[in-house]
């Protein structure tokens, strides 16, 4: 049985505890459970959330842990003296890893434990680290990294991806996707994976766009011109395209390459295709079509991506 806590201290984001429901979904999808489960704090007792809402801890002195992840929050505050001596001691051979989702990267940063290590944290705040810990080697672009038994990850939903990591790391690829599937999320995006998703900046205001957009995601193998487009919204091509353009800001053109680039992107961070078979499945019809598409909208080519992700996968399997 593989204890794994969460310290946790007043004002903790509330969403840290969704990183707890992963292991908890994994012990009700094995034969037998697999972890131990626990929420600690300094002293133990009720420990108020950013939002107020109380959570009955037990004490960070009861046992070790083969999991460690430490809660971030919204002001950056750091926790007491107490729970940095912990977690030094965590990273030192009380705990197998160290983790921490979100801006628990912060509290790693003080209790010194990221100095001389590649990490990440929330997109918002990664200027605010790497200020703050010149020693750090901040990446903010990345939805987790693995830097030898410590882990950082993006911030918010990001820290399921890590826990996802987590348990892959332990039980294997199929039970965390049978967790991911179990929880309604993509089984574990790549770590290498960028934090910002090009299709945030299409924001439809009408149902029609929406569900052209919804669509066009949905058949990116084919044309998808303008007349193909238009003709899913009920509109003319013309009146189609003015629509869209005032809706996203983009022409529908720009938007269907945006798409399949962030079709893309996953098929090559995930590694099972070829750049052909990706170019194929996503539409651009070939490499150099491809290629050109990632320059514009990344300012890289695909061939980078694939070996960021390879060499970010390797380094969470040491």
């Amino acid at each position: 049985m593989q204890r794994v806590g969460l310290i946790v201290y007043p004002g903790f984001q509330m969403l840290s505890l969704s990183t707890m429901t992963v292991f908890d979904v994994a012990n009700r999808s094995l034969p037998q459970p697999r972890y131990e489960i626990v929420v600690v704090s300094e002293k133990g007792g009720l420990t108020p959330t950013s939002i107020g809402v109380p959570v009955l801890t037990a004490a960070i002195d009861r046992g070790e842990f083969d999991t460690a992840l430490v809660s971030g929050n919204y002001e950056l505050r750091s926790p007491s003296p107490a729970v940095l001596d912990f977690l030094r001691c965590a990273a030192g051979g009380l705990a197998r890893r160290v983790a921490a989702p979100c801006t628990g990267a912060f509290v790693l940063a003080e209790a010194g434990l990221l100095d001389g290590r590649r990490a990440t944290t929330h997109w918002a705040y990664a200027r605010e680290l790497q200020k703050r810990y010149p020693r750090i080697k901040v990446e903010q672009d990345r939805i987790f990294i693995a830097d030898g038994n410590i882990w950082t990850s993006a911030g918010m939903t990001a820290g399921i991806d890590l826990a996802l990591a987590l348990v892959e790391s332990d039980l294997g690829a199929d039970v965390a996707r049978l967790v991911a599937k179990k929880l309604v999320v993509y089984h574990r995006r790549a770590g290498g994976q960028s934090q910002h998703s090009l299709l945030l900046q299409l924001e439809p205001k009408s149902d029609r766009i929406q569900s052209v957009l919804t669509y066009a995601r949905r058949n990116l193998n084919t044309g998808l011109g303008v007349e193909q487009l238009a003709e899913v919204a009920h509109l003319s091509p013309r009146q189609f395209s003015r629509a869209f353009h005032a809706e996203t800001g983009q022409s529908p053109a720009k938007a269907v390459e945006n798409m399949r680039v962030e079709a893309a992107r996953m098929f090559i961070e995930d590694g099972r295709h070829s750049l052909d078979e990706v170019a194929e499945l996503t539409g651009f019809g070939d490499r150099e079509r491809m290629r050109r598409a990632f320059l514009r909208a990344l300012g890289q080519p695909p061939q980078v991506l694939r070996r960021n992700a390879r060499l970010a996968n390797a380094l969470a399997a040491e």
